[in-house]
């Protein structure tokens, strides 16, 4: 196991990593607008294989063990209700108000980061989780006084489904980041992700390939490629109970993102409850040691 960066390089690759993602969900949620939520992320997933498959067989020096295998086949499976709960809500809410509700994962992520992994919890990390969460209580209030309509509703509880399958994949990503590289984790990811929707097409529908949206699938391909290198860097070399911190960053890209590209206005109470989720953030950053023991132990 390689000595581990300092944490707060660590927190820098996490926090670009999830910029990245945020792109792609603004592309995601364009498509899955214009061709539906199954065929964009099957697309995207199948022609996200060949892109992670260059890296990964470039620099590959043996095949994976057993272990590792089970931690991507888990995540892999993990990731499809959990993409298809998300995107089917962010079709149906303001982006910004989706990103709000998924922060209820990190926050669990912490508690199961204690009871899996056995991670100390600082107390910065602590409290500033508690200020994101009561900046992530403001925004919801504030969301709520707004009449979106049913359909509103129905697109926030999925995504609360999804986030908390995504609180479960923070722990199992970290647990990945310590058995594989990142190359191989955005490699395996895809295949695993790819292939079990490929399995699902005789129940929803094997869609033609959109040909006008090619170029948006590729760079959608692209970003979550990106994305999952740069957490998989991250997760490696620190631990899950302060990285999971992060996510709250991707509520300020999906405040921009979503007024950018579609028009998605933010209320003064969104306003607030985005400050108090950046002091979050920037409290539990200042935790002054990577947080999890076997790391420590090879420093």
């Amino acid at each position: 196991m390689t000595r581990p960066a300092p944490s707060l390089t660590a927190y820098a690759a996490a926090i670009a990593g999830i910029a990245l993602f945020s792109i792609m969900d603004m592309m995601m949620k364009g498509l899955t607008l214009a061709i539906g939520t199954y065929p964009t992320l099957l697309w995207r997933s199948l022609v996200g294989i060949p892109l992670a498959a260059i890296p990964y067989l470039a620099t590959r020096k043996s095949w994976p063990g057993r272990a590792a295998i089970r931690l991507h086949l888990l995540r892999g499976v993990m990731m499809v209700p959990m993409a298809l709960l998300f995107f089917w809500g962010l079709s149906r809410v303001p982006m910004a108000q989706a990103v709000a509700l998924t922060f209820i994962a990190p926050l669990l992520a912490l508690v199961l980061a204690g009871a899996i992994l056995k991670e100390p919890i600082g107390p910065r990390t602590v409290g500033g989780s508690l200020l994101a969460f009561v900046g992530v209580i403001v925004i919801f209030v504030g969301q709520a006084q707004a009449d979106l309509g049913p359909e509103a509703v129905r697109g926030s509880i999925a995504i609360l489904g999804s986030a908390v399958i995504y609180a479960f994949n923070i722990i199992v990503m970290r647990r990945q980041a310590q058995a594989a590289g990142p190359v191989e984790i955005a490699f395996f990811q895809n295949l695993v992700f790819g292939l079990t929707f490929l399995a699902l097409s005789p129940v929803l529908g094997a869609p033609p390939l959109p040909t006008g949206h090619t170029v948006e699938l590729l760079l959608a391909a692209f970003l979550a490629l990106g994305s999952l290198m740069l957490l998989g860097w991250a997760y490696a070399r620190a631990g899950a109970a302060y990285l999971s911190t992060t996510e709250y960053s991707s509520f300020l890209w999906a405040m921009l993102l979503g007024w950018l590209r579609f028009g998605e206005h933010v209320s003064l109470p969104t306003l607030f409850g985005a400050t108090l989720i950046v002091a979050g953030c920037l409290i539990a950053a200042r935790t002054s040691k990577v947080e999890h023991p076997a790391l420590e132990a090879t420093a």
